[in-house]
């Protein structure tokens, strides 16, 4: 099964022009933009993320955004905002530490190591629907476990917002098993090569 509308992954273009300017490629496998997207963050743009993210996922009528610290949380609260809806974030722990709360262990691809995110059980309620929003889509880890931890919840998935996708990487078919959710993404990189950004061409 596909993802519903391929309009929900056009390419946003304000974002698109700061990555082409912008983005540092690292052994053409890792695409660095934390100097405005999750370290030091250009508020302004962010807040054109946030508005565009709840433009599109709009129509699936969240009632709850969630998502990952640390740097998930600045998309998904400036989503928020403008959906009027509260955000949740799952925390990161240790790998061993057993907390009384939806809890899944996540491999760090970019650090190495596990961690275990968690979310307490009283602010995520059976029947919530949840739009989920994070910075990158990639590997799929951290998006594959916030959607089982929806689910063990008892709430609905109704949509997964991304800043960034690299689309050579399996991280869109691995949320695909869990739904899959219609998936909203601003800007898609097709492939690192040659220390540049090549972005999906536009349909």
């Amino acid at each position: 099964m596909e993802f519903i509308d391929a309009a929900l992954s056009a390419p946003f273009a304000p974002l698109v022009e700061r990555i082409l300017a912008e983005a540092q490629v690292i052994d053409d496998r890792i695409i660095k933009i934390d100097h405005f997207l999750n370290h030091r963050i250009d508020s302004g743009l962010m807040h054109a993320i946030g508005a565009e993210l709840a433009r599109r996922v709009a129509p699936f009528a969240p009632d709850l955004v969630l998502t990952a610290e640390a740097s998930g949380i600045p998309p998904a609260l400036t989503t928020a905002l403008a959906l009027g809806v509260p955000l949740v974030y799952a925390k990161k722990y240790a790998p061993l530490t057993e907390l009384p709360a939806y809890s899944r262990i996540v491999p760090s691809p970019t650090r190495g190591g596990e961690y275990r995110l968690a979310v307490a059980r009283a602010v995520l309620p059976s029947g919530a629907r949840v739009a989920l929003i994070d910075d990158f889509l990639a590997n799929g880890g951290t998006a594959a476990a916030l959607a089982e931890i929806v689910a063990e919840a008892g709430a609905r998935l109704v949509a997964a917002g991304f800043v960034v996708e690299k689309t050579f990487q399996p991280g869109r078919a691995r949320l695909a098993a869990h739904g899959p959710p219609p998936l909203v993404v601003l800007a898609q990189v097709a492939r690192l090569t040659g220390g540049r950004v090549v972005m999906e061409a536009v349909p």
